[in-house]
């Protein structure tokens, strides 16, 4: 009996203290990317997991069709977290000189890279997608293309389709759609909890935890030390 119940004061124990302190998001390092050369058919790595196999299916058949067409390449990369003391755009940088070492790899190359904890993007193109993809496109397509999806509510996948559906079309020598139209709208009433009542729900919990725990303790120090 002792046994038992003392397997079961280390197992909440231990999983209260794995709830309190979670394990943080593996970083991501320029050296554990797998390498990706010109002409591979690789269009998306989502080390982040926030594209569903559909639209990634979609993106990728996108790309392919344009680098067939016009020999210009995107790629674009989610990773789960930096490396400490890296930043979005030192990562792309050394990512893309990688994958394209010489001028002449990265002449026809662009790539577009998301750190999904931070939600900073960043994106690098070669020489000779300038004459249709200006550097202030390309700043546009990272800044306005990709955040502003995400900033209303991590909508990965809009902003991920409106990217490859913007860069294919500059790309491919048409007008530029432009970034997505920023709505400003007044909430009546929100239905959804602010910061403070998300603050009061989490302190109610705690409040519940710590009176469950001092209710379960001493009963089970009492059959572990009398029974």
């Amino acid at each position: 009996m002792k046994k038992i119940v003392r397997g079961l004061l280390i197992s909440i124990l231990t999983l209260l203290l794995w709830w309190m302190n979670p394990q943080p998001a593996q970083a991501t390092g320029v050296y554990q990317m797998p390498v990706v050369k010109p002409g591979e058919a690789t269009w998306i790595l989502d080390r982040g997991d926030v594209i569903s196999r559909l639209n990634e299916g979609k993106l990728s058949d996108r790309l392919s069709q344009l680098a067939q067409e016009t020999g210009n390449e995107v790629r674009l990369v989610t990773i789960r977290r930096l490396d400490y003391g890296e930043t979005i755009e030192s990562f792309t940088n050394d990512l893309f000189e990688k994958w394209f070492p010489t001028p002449e790899e990265q002449s026809h190359q662009v790539l577009l890279v998301l750190d999904v904890v931070t939600n900073n993007s960043a994106i690098r193109t070669g020489e000779g997608t300038k004459s249709w993809l200006s550097d202030e496109m390309a700043e546009s397509v990272s800044s306005e293309t990709i955040q502003v999806p995400l900033r209303n509510g991590d909508r990965y996948n809009r902003a991920f389709l409106g990217a490859g559906d913007r860069l294919t079309a500059i790309l491919s020598g048409n007008p530029d759609p432009g970034p997505p139209v920023v709505e400003d709208t007044i909430q009546a009433e929100s239905t959804f909890a602010s910061a403070e009542e998300t603050k009061n729900s989490n302190a109610t919990v705690w409040v519940i935890v710590l009176l469950i725990l001092a209710t379960v303790i001493p009963m089970v120090t009492y059959f572990w030390l009398y029974q």
